[in-house]
């Protein structure tokens, strides 16, 4: 365990004294690019990969992920992440959209806006909706696998029908049979609207904040060794779908920005200050994070 002054001089506390709005090696996004090829030059990609999570045979791709307007913030813009399904594998669609895979202790925040019910269609699919950062998964009980999770599940589901929130960081995962070695935070109440998503990884251990409040601590064996990309994605879980439902209903997940301080655990406020700071110059993205030497890989299917 690092002592805190070690912490301190490594930069992965802000300190007491006076600090700039903004640490120097930073990512912030507040999705105002003009369209999606803007997007892409910005560092993000879609996911088209079939594979792990959600319906096996449903499809991930182009039309999944869009930029929009905001219709309560004129000027604003939206990434919005949409999920449609009519209950058989070929009439489903999940959406994810991944950054560089260069990112590893320090703070993480989005603000989301999580959705109850869907935006068509009758309402009762298991459908996840996440922020998170992970490494591949190069075989089952990969010893190098990290993971960093938000997943909000408002139709319950994995035998549990209470809607909820999870904060979970893992140390590995099977995927057939399923067996996940991780620890996980519920809160178990409705989260319709938007929320700002943080979690801070330093010092081994790792902290979970809903609306600038800490909900969990966890840290040994769940804690990161290897970077992660960002990401977002909305999927459906196998099994729970509205049984016997051809009805097609599309759920959808905005983001309005996202936001990384590599090796600073900066306060809930200090976020807020940071990103007000950003977007009060005008500042849509900027990506300071170096790439690691030589890069990894960033493949956007997982």
């Amino acid at each position: 365990m690092l002592r805190l002054s070690s912490l301190l001089a490594a930069g992965l506390i802000a300190g007491c004294a006076a600090a700039p709005a903004v640490p120097d090696e930073v990512f912030f996004d507040d999705f105002s690019a003009a369209d999606m090829p803007a997007l892409a030059r910005d560092g993000w990609s879609v996911r088209e990969k079939a594979g792990h999570p959600g319906i096996e045979g449903g499809a991930w791709g182009p039309g999944t992920v869009s930029l929009v307007d905001d219709p309560e913030r004129p000027g604003n813009r939206l990434l919005r992440l949409a999920a449609r399904t009519d209950g058989s594998p070929q009439g489903t669609s999940q959406a994810q959209v991944c950054h560089a895979r260069k990112y590893f202790e320090g703070t993480y925040a989005a603000r989301v806006r999580f959705s109850e019910a869907p935006s068509q269609g009758p309402d009762g699919d298991v459908v996840v909706q996440t922020f998170y950062a992970v490494s591949p998964l190069r075989f089952d009980f990969d010893p190098e696998y990290s993971e960093l999770d938000w997943e909000y599940l408002p139709n319950g589901g994995w035998g549990d029908p209470r809607t909820r929130l999870y904060g979970v960081s893992w140390q590995t995962v099977g995927l057939k049979p399923w067996k996940a070695y991780n620890q996980a935070h519920e809160l178990f109440r409705p989260l319709d609207g938007w929320h700002v998503l943080m979690m801070q990884a330093g010092g081994g251990k790792t902290r979970f904040y809903l609306d600038g409040v800490q909900l969990d601590e966890h840290g040994g064996r769940n804690y990161p060794v290897v970077p992660m990309s960002i990401n977002f994605n909305l999927w459906f879980s196998p099994g729970g779908l509205i049984a016997g439902s051809r009805a097609v209903r599309v759920y959808q997940q905005d983001v309005d920005w996202v936001f990384h301080a590599r090796n600073r655990l900066l306060s809930p406020a200090e976020v807020d200050a940071a990103v007000k700071h950003l977007r009060e110059r005008g500042t849509a993205h900027l990506d300071r994070v170096p790439p690691l030497s030589p890069p990894l890989a960033s493949d956007c299917d997982f």
